[in-house]
């Protein structure tokens, strides 16, 4: 049976759980920063990431890798270069946020003036506009993973406060299209 690594708060992590829901896998809820799952997690990963699968005696690093894996184990639709360039976006937005998340947690002003932040933010500005768009024009409405990866993201943000969403109110409809779906609550980062 596969074995996912992840935590709870996870939006990397979310999407894959998502992508799972209705496939039998056991789930490893790890606390990543603490000493004894940090050292699991270097024994099975050295670039010391989640989402991790472990699946027949092979360890997965990324969550794009773990799609792909999944997608074939499944049988699943390849993505088309759209929506490849879609979760192009979704990650670009992800990963800034995150980095941005973890200068905070360490201390640093993320509001000064240096080429890193300013980077970031300039990323998250410009691809959280044609996520918004795309979602205007209705093309997260049906549930596959680059809706699965949009509404883990989205759903962190709101979770994290870490935008001003009103700004996105299509983007926000999504979400709450999106409730519903199996594997939707138990994956919910506000149970950590």
């Amino acid at each position: 049976m596969m074995k996912l690594y992840g935590s709870q708060t996870s939006p990397y992590v979310r999407r894959i759980r998502l992508l799972l829901a209705e496939q039998p896998y056991h789930y490893e809820n790890m606390q990543i920063f603490a000493e004894e799952d940090r050292q699991k997690l270097l024994d099975l990963n050295p670039t010391l990431k989640i989402p991790m699968l472990e699946d027949n005696q092979q360890v997965i690093f990324d969550s794009g890798v773990i799609y792909r894996y999944i997608a074939a184990q499944m049988a699943l639709p390849p993505l088309s270069w759209y929506q490849e360039n879609q979760l192009t976006l979704i990650n670009a937005v992800n990963d800034s946020l995150v980095s941005l998340f973890l200068c905070q947690r360490s201390g640093l002003d993320t509001n000064e003036d240096r080429l890193f932040f300013n980077a970031q933010k300039e990323r998250i500005a410009a691809s959280m506009f044609v996520l918004e768009q795309q979602a205007a024009n209705h093309e997260f409405d049906q549930w596959h993973y680059p809706t699965m990866a949009l509404f883990s993201l989205m759903d962190w943000v709101i979770y994290r406060e870490l935008l001003e969403v009103d700004a996105y109110p299509a983007l926000l409809a999504c979400v709450n299209m999106h409730q519903h779906h199996f594997g939707v609550a138990e994956s919910d980062p506000r149970l950590a």
